[in-house]
């Protein structure tokens, strides 16, 4: 991942040095000048993760120094490489998101400039570009919490609704709000579950043996991330609600609605799909379940579900409810602040 830093970093910076010094007028009328230099916000967002992503290395040198080896995705000095991921993932958003907000929509004719006197284009493929990004920052996002609402077996807990309301939402409103496309936030959901999907399916084709122990669970291959959530599902009733969104009178209402889509839908598409997932019919190539790293000791639990919604409980039905009210809640406040973004992201140019 270094090296991937180290050329996004490498290719932002010429860029903007060229726009500094070698590009015509019309160029850097589309930058942003910073401590003298100019170029675009996308650049500059994306020269700041990566210097975080290089920055993070003598730290997880240090932190492995001191505390030995680890094997969790959310340890400091992950979190600091994560960020500088995230920023580089914004930063290509943004530069995206510039190229088609610089392209007319079809049905209007000729060119021009905005008030800010950047140059309009008539076509462009900056929201292909767009979702495609957006679907590679989803897959990001959903990584950061695999070690705790990743597996099927934690897709009865209420964490795991709660997470994934708080989570997704900004995101899939923000992308059908903004991208210039027929089903944006179906396509970017899908792209998050063909990179994922076909991951999954390629690492098992890589012979492998562990060599770091303790050594509890033999394997001869590559282990895979489990299964991706489901993703399509919420985002298609997204895409069909922002399909609404001219007869949806408030911003507020919008998000409301939208919570009560998602939550509704991934509760139905996960809740059923866990057992599924848990039972013999999915420990094959294709849905990969049952497949653990070296370091776990495998045991009942692995085909149990892990703290679920109820437990112990007589009657299951107000758990679920009051269990859904609150992802519903998280989910409305999550789909306010996409809408918010969404909205501020359709007047980036530069």
């Amino acid at each position: 991942e270094q090296l991937g830093a180290a050329v996004a970093g490498s290719v932002c910076g010429a860029y903007v040095l060229w726009l500094t010094f070698r590009a015509p007028a019309a160029a850097k009328a589309r930058t942003v000048k910073f401590w003298g230099f100019d170029g675009p916000l996308g650049a500059w967002v994306v020269i700041w993760g990566a210097m975080t992503m290089i920055v993070s290395v003598p730290f997880d040198n240090w932190w492995h120094g001191a505390y030995g080896l680890d094997v969790q995705i959310l340890s400091p000095p992950h979190t600091v490489l994560m960020l500088g991921i995230f920023g580089i993932q914004i930063g290509i958003l943004l530069f995206t998101l510039a190229a088609q907000n610089r392209t007319q929509p079809d049905g209007d004719a000729g060119t021009g400039h905005d008030p800010d006197n950047v140059p309009i284009q008539r076509r462009g493929k900056g929201s292909t570009a767009f979702v495609y990004a957006s679907g590679v920052l989803i897959m990001m996002v959903a990584l950061a919490p695999y070690e705790i609402i990743g597996y099927a077996n934690a897709w009865h807990r209420s964490l795991f609704y709660n997470v994934t309301a708080g989570g997704f939402p900004i995101l899939l409103l923000g992308i059908a709000r903004t991208a210039r496309a027929r089903w944006p936030a179906t396509s970017a959901a899908a792209i998050y579950m063909g990179i994922m999907l076909a991951t999954m399916w390629i690492l098992q084709r890589i012979p492998a043996v562990p060599k770091l122990a303790p050594i509890y669970n033999p394997v001869t291959h590559m282990v895979p991330l489990a299964f991706p959530f489901v993703l399509i599902p919420p985002a298609l009733a997204i895409d069909l609600l922002e399909r609404q969104s001219g007869r949806i009178r408030s911003d507020w209402l919008h998000a409301l609605l939208a919570g009560v889509a998602f939550v509704g839908v991934m509760f139905m598409v996960h809740w059923f799909f866990a057992y599924f997932m848990l039972s013999p019919h999915a420990r094959n190539f294709w849905f990969g379940a049952d497949k653990w790293p070296y370091m776990y000791q495998v045991r009942e639990w692995r085909h149990q579900f892990w703290f679920p919604i109820g437990a112990g409980a007589t009657s299951m039905v107000w758990p679920i409810v009051r269990a859904l009210l609150v992802a519903t809640m998280l989910a409305t406040v999550s789909a306010r602040i996409g809408l918010a973004w969404g909205n501020f992201a359709k007047r980036v140019l530069r």
